[in-house]
């Protein structure tokens, strides 16, 4: 850790702003428990939407938009408790990971649930304790090209990594298919996410504060002269990275940058790491790793819950168990905006496709336990998701 400067401050500058509180709107008829993931996807209709998980075991689709804002579906998908939450690259199927161990595909169109498999190697139906197999992330992976196989990597508290072929399950909704690939991790996965520049890398942050990459790679199959086999493929998972988190502290949100470049980090004691990937010979330009200090008050500190990159800009938002947003600028070392708080804590955060929108789960996530009240912060605001405008100059880098 000689590279690492885990005492960088980016709270004291004189960039920083803060937003306007009136410009948070609630979306109706939101989870009635805690929420715990949310993305926002493009359908087959070419239209944007904000797809949600919670405990509750629904799966939401919202649209957004000012004029509609309205819950488009609510999905029950039999799996008891929801972790995660992945979309297809077509829009037309979401994934969820539940409590129980499943991984399940939501046909949105058609409005059915299918198993594509389980975190076991027997259906949950038997005595196995499920919450020992939670399906706890989930990420859905791209390819250079235009076949359609969809292929989708998972991970949980069983301490093992996934890899699933989603065709496999699409000609009978009640095959339950094998995973094609996985990986024993050094410990329960908390976090996962793929590099957007490249599709097929994916960082997974782990108890024990473990920080893990694996890659996937896939060649043609072909046998004999069928054409049929031009779309054949085999796949294989390589752990490529395992090291320790900077972070002195238990990580709960890892993130790629959108240029694959590093990762930000988020842990239980109010601090971000900015990590580089520079022993798998990815060129950080320079920048070395460091840590800074976000989501306190006072002499409390409460923990970073969620991470989202903006899509072009390649700033950040963290929200916390404060109710707090803020914007940063990673690579030069700024805080940019103080955007307004929710009643609860953040558990979720997800900018839209174009940047312009961001989506916050406020919830509360037990940070301090069972409460009596089952509410957030001073025992104030129920489970809620909230949508705000983002203007450039809240995102925008700052030059040195």
């Amino acid at each position: 850790n000689t590279n690492t400067n885990t005492n960088t401050n980016t709270n004291k500058t004189k960039f920083t702003m803060a937003a306007p509180a009136s410009d948070l709107r609630c979306l109706p008829d939101g989870p009635s428990d805690g929420i715990t993931d949310l993305r926002y996807f493009t359908d087959a209709n070419d239209v944007e939407l904000l797809a949600s998980t919670s405990w509750d075991g629904s799966l939401r689709i919202h649209n957004t938009d000012k004029a509609t804002n309205k819950l488009m579906c609510q999905q029950n998908m039999d799996a008891g408790p929801l972790l995660s939450l992945s979309s297809c690259p077509s829009g037309k199927s979401l994934f969820v990971g539940g409590l129980d161990g499943s991984v399940r595909k939501l046909d949105i169109e058609k409005s059915i649930v299918s198993t594509i498999g389980y975190h076991s190697s027997e259906d949950m139906d038997t005595d196995t304790d499920m919450t020992s197999t939670a399906c706890s992330c989930l990420v859905s992976l791209s390819f250079d090209d235009e076949i359609s196989t969809t292929i989708v990597a998972s991970a949980g508290w069983d301490s093992t990594f996934y890899l699933w072929d989603v065709e496999n399950t699409n000609a009978n909704v009640d095959t339950v298919a094998k995973p094609i690939a996985t990986i024993k991790l050094p410990d329960k996965a908390f976090s996962m996410d793929v590099d957007p520049s490249r599709g097929n890398r994916i960082a997974i942050a782990t108890s024990g504060r473990r920080l893990c990459i694996i890659d996937v790679t896939r060649t043609r199959t072909i046998s004999g002269n069928d054409e049929n086999n031009d779309n054949k493929y085999t796949y294989e998972a390589k752990m490529v990275m395992d090291r320790e988190s900077s972070l002195k502290y238990q990580s709960r949100v890892c993130r790629f940058f959108p240029n694959g470049v590093g990762l930000a980090v988020g842990s239980i004691e109010g601090r971000v790491a900015v990590e580089f990937l520079n022993e798998l010979d990815v060129d950080s330009n320079g920048v070395k790793r460091y840590a800074f200090k976000c989501h306190r008050a006072e002499s409390t500190v409460y923990p970073v819950n969620a991470i989202a990159f903006h899509p072009t800009f390649g700033t950040f938002a963290t929200g916390g168990c404060d109710g707090g947003t803020v914007t940063w600028d990673g690579l030069h070392k700024k805080k940019l905006t103080i955007l307004p708080s929710v009643p609860s804590s953040v558990a979720a955060l997800a900018f839209n496709g174009k940047g312009n929108e961001l989506a916050i789960a406020s919830s509360y996530t037990f940070e301090e336990g069972e409460r009596g009240d089952g509410m957030g912060i001073g025992g104030a605001g129920k489970d809620e998701i909230y949508v705000r405008s983002m203007e450039d100059v809240e995102v925008q880098p700052k030059k040195k």
